[in-house]
């Protein structure tokens, strides 16, 4: 049969949209996040209920066509979409319920994170999630989770209490702690090799809704002492309180600027503690930190990662800030040439790296930063120049290297064994286990793929 006569025969059923090329709407449902990314899937199919993500992966299989997985359309890598193949698509799926007694939410494969804090902040409740409000929640959970809040309460995964998973068979499977415990193992860390997260529930947390936090920032002249503060700073920093550090432009293009951003979930006067050394320092040219709601603090990158923008990541964990390292840091951003570029360092302590390496699939448990090379730019003609100052910043960054990199974070240059291996560390001997008895055929590869044993 035919994918017109497959699309044909599922359409009376399927709630939702299965878009061709030509179709009303199919160039917009095809693009995600990256305008980098320019794929032509054979179809897309936007899901609107857990049944049409079955069907969907059961024509796919039924035509030989790979898939690909888009919730938010966030990935960098550009993972979401597909050429030739189906793009099973998620986004119409934003349904969300809170229970407030429970302290637990359920949301669907689709939902962002800015609809999910939104909903969860009506009752002073919070998980730690994306740090830009318009990523999908799935994708970023699956992968790891980074958010404001992991020092307190760890990583996205780390509050995952069951997903309900659609397998590369078509059939539905709940994971748990009580139910197929393996998988759940493996789909909290090991990103969408498993199969596709139709809904999703977690844990819930008192957050807000005012917390201590916001920037401050310093001409990128002063970045070697800024980042060297920044360092200490986080050497005492408590498990209520994340800090990172960005070097990037001003948003009026003014200047080039070194950040601090704090994000503190405790006491007003434990935040206001933290913050006070932070403002008096340099004095900083920008302050725009203090009392502010959760939900702000969460949308504060959000303008300076625009959809549509071109964009080309690298990233991967330091051994140390060193001196050194800081200055090289510097350099690089001094060269960057786009406006729109930055380099942001990410600190990591308190609860989620206090998790044991085995106990999920993520092997990300460590103290220490995080180096994000997120290159960005509007011009199609600035393409190679901005991806090259990307690659020659993580050349220079090298020789501070550890071994540990952010699954989710990785270009889509970056997807072999090497990759895997990086992002996965000694779990992923488990994970190819796993990968066997969910998906032996590896239906679900487009992702930083883990291979069946």
């Amino acid at each position: 049969m035919s994918l017109d006569s497959a699309v044909k025969d599922l359409a009376p059923k399927f709630t939702g949209r299965l878009l061709q090329v030509g179709d009303a709407g199919y160039d917009e449902a095809r693009r995600v996040h990256n305008g980098l990314v320019d794929k032509r899937p054979a179809l897309v199919a936007r899901c609107h209920g857990v049944a049409d993500v079955a069907d969907a992966v059961k024509l796919a299989r039924s035509q030989g066509l790979q898939v690909s997985v888009r919730g938010g359309g966030h990935n960098v890598a550009g993972r979401a979409s597909i050429d030739h193949g189906v793009m099973i698509d998620l986004s119409p799926m934003r349904g969300i319920h809170v229970d407030p007694k429970k302290q637990t939410a359920r949301a669907q494969g689709g939902v962002l994170w800015n609809a999910f804090n939104r909903e969860t902040q009506l009752h002073g409740l919070a998980t730690t999630g994306g740090v830009v409000g318009s990523t999908g929640l799935a994708g970023l959970t699956l992968g790891g989770g980074l958010g404001w809040l992991m020092p307190k309460y760890g990583l996205a995964l780390d509050n995952l209490l069951a997903a309900e998973m659609v397998l590369a068979d078509g059939s539905v499977k709940r994971a748990s702690p009580d139910e197929n415990p393996d998988l759940f193992w493996g789909i909290r860390g090991g990103g969408s090799n498993f199969g596709i997260a139709a809904s999703l529930e977690y844990r819930l947390h008192p957050v807000g809704p005012i917390i201590t936090g916001g920037l401050v920032a310093h001409p990128l002249a002063r970045g070697v002492d800024t980042l060297k503060f920044f360092r200490d700073r986080c050497a005492m920093a408590p498990d209520d309180a994340m800090l990172a550090a960005g070097l990037l432009t001003a948003p009026d293009g003014s200047m080039k600027i070194a950040g601090i951003l704090l994000a503190h979930c405790g006491s007003f006067a434990d935040g206001e503690a933290l913050a006070t050394p932070i403002k008096a320092f340099g004095p900083p040219a920008v302050d725009h930190m203090g009392p502010l709601p959760y939900t702000v603090q969460n949308s504060l990158l959000d303008a300076a990662f625009p959809k549509g923008a071109l964009n080309y990541w690298k990233a991967q964990f330091l051994t140390d800030l060193s001196d050194d390292c800081i200055k090289t840091l510097v350099e690089c951003a001094a060269a960057c040439p786009s406006p729109m570029s930055q380099i942001v360092l990410e600190h990591f302590h308190g609860k989620a790296s206090r998790i044991g390496v085995t106990e999920t699939a993520c092997a990300m448990r460590l103290n220490g930063f995080n180096a994000v090379i997120a290159s960005q730019w509007q011009d199609p003609s600035d393409t190679e120049r901005n991806i090259k100052w990307c690659r020659n910043t993580f050349g220079a960054l090298q020789p501070y290297f550890g071994a540990t990199r952010y699954v989710n974070y990785l270009a889509d240059d970056e997807s072999g064994d090497s990759a895997a291996v990086a992002a996965y560390g000694p779990n992923y001997a488990r994970l190819r286990e796993i990968k066997s008895k969910y998906d032996p055929e590896n239906f679900f590869r487009m992702n930083v793929n883990v291979k069946p044993a």
